[in-house]
């Protein structure tokens, strides 16, 4: 898979109140371009919007890619990196514990994105001097402030309390994208 295009992606999610309105920014780089993303949801959680960033990220790519995926969150890097996320989808979505998993929409979602590129994750520490990373941060608060956000439907049907949604949100996804990313 070395023949893949290269691309560098950093994420981070922001919620004003947790719950409350959220939003996450996605800074892309490959050969020397630059791609910025952000969106938000009226009510949402802080590591609903880390995993939608991501996914948003990774979704954004036409084809199969070589990804450095960037992220601040334990959660989401712990979750992949330490294989969670794919022993609670063998496991029916319930933790050891038997305890239902969170956000089960998202991480399905992030499950599908990953088996399509080869990505190596990177964990970063946040609000630590990492330029990309410090983008994406305030990508994540601006959308996050935005007036008129939509639902985060998973949120809404439970998916935060690990009731899985019966609805697919994948259409309702459209990224924005700041006037000094165009």
């Amino acid at each position: 898979m070395t023949d893949l295009p290269h691309v560098a992606i950093y994420t981070d999610g922001a919620c004003l109140g947790n719950p409350g309105p959220g939003g996450y920014g996605v800074v892309l780089l490959h050969g020397g371009k630059r791609k910025e993303l952000s969106g938000g949801r009226r009510r949402t959680t802080n590591n609903r919007m880390e995993l939608l960033a991501a996914i948003v990220g990774l979704a954004t790519l036409k084809r199969p890619c070589r990804v450095d995926l960037y992220t601040d969150s334990q959660y989401v890097y712990n979750g992949i990196a330490l294989g969670w996320a794919a022993g609670w989808q063998r496991n029916g979505w319930r933790k050891a514990d038997k305890a239902p998993v969170k956000n089960v929409d998202l991480w399905e979602r992030l499950l599908a994105e990953l088996a399509r590129h080869d990505v190596t994750l990177h964990w970063v520490r946040g609000h630590a001097g990492n330029a990309e990373n410090e983008r994406a941060d305030q990508l994540s608060v601006a959308a996050a402030q935005q007036p008129d956000l939509p639902a985060d439907t998973g949120f809404d049907a439970g998916s935060e309390q690990g009731k899985p949604r019966s609805t697919s949100t994948q259409s309702e996804e459209t990224p924005r994208r700041p006037a000094a990313a165009e």
